[in-house]
């Protein structure tokens, strides 16, 4: 039997395209990020071996929407679909809403990078009383004040996601692939860096050059003890290599 999973970055969010850091704020897709979407779900239309049967997103709108989009145009929007706070993007604590670039400029291209791309260095977290603390959020109302995060490092972010991977998604995983079909998981960069580095087993140092395009589908066919028998972007993968460049770029 062989295991088919499909791994989407929401298309670009209206603060992608302002080089803003976003993490748990809810924002929406821009134009350029809804083409995407729909582009995704083009590819996935035309794969033929391609055989979607669930989908999993967090409960971010960026990620929900680009789910919505990319299945009406693949023709699949009634696929039963998941929701899941663990597959969210990152949070990225007190950066959240400040811009990249001059975010760089202000304490360094280094100090930024390690907040952004390395495995075990969080930024600083929102304060105590901060309006930006997802315990205000109606979506979290039912998870436990203690487990939403102030922030987060990527190894946060594997911590919480693995246990919705192993639990959830691996079960749907085998019980598609029994029927010779595939999992859908649309979510953020940093979710989907943190299931890269648990599938492909990439080292601490070695995820920090891990960056995910938005909007572009990865895909991976596993054998039925979740070995990798291949991993690759669906469509030009050119056309992926310079948006995750593109990714790299933005704190300057």
């Amino acid at each position: 039997m062989t295991l088919d999973l499909v791994l989407l970055r929401h298309g670009e969010s209206q603060w992608n395209a302002a080089n803003l850091f976003t993490g748990w704020t809810d924002v929406d897709l821009s134009a350029a990020g809804e083409a995407e979407a729909i582009a995704a779900g083009r590819l996935f239309a035309e794969t033929p071996d391609l055989d979607l049967r669930i989908v999993h997103t967090s409960v971010l709108t960026r990620a929900i929407k680009t789910a919505n989009l990319a299945l009406d145009a693949a023709d699949l929007a009634w696929l039963p679909v998941r929701r899941h706070w663990r597959l969210n993007e990152r949070h990225y604590g007190s950066l959240q809403g400040l811009n990249k670039k001059e975010t760089a400029e202000q304490f360094g291209l280094e100090q930024v990078t390690r907040w952004r791309r390395s495995y075990d260095e969080p930024p600083p977290p929102l304060d105590e009383g901060d309006e930006r603390r997802a315990a205000r959020d109606p979506r979290y109302r039912d998870v436990p004040a203690h487990v939403l995060p102030s922030t987060e490092c990527l190894a946060d972010v594997v911590a919480r996601v693995l246990p919705y991977w192993d639990d959830v998604i691996v079960p749907d995983l085998y019980a598609a692939g029994a029927r010779g079909g595939a999992v859908l998981v649309v979510a953020h960069g940093n979710s989907i860096r943190a299931l890269r580095k648990h599938l492909d087993q990439i080292s601490d140092e070695d995820i920090l050059g891990l960056e995910i395009p938005t909007g572009i589908p990865y895909r991976y066919r596993f054998g039925n003890d979740l070995s990798v028998a291949d991993a690759s972007y669906l469509g030009d993968p050119a056309a992926a290599e310079r948006a995750a460049a593109a990714v790299a770029r933005q704190a300057g």
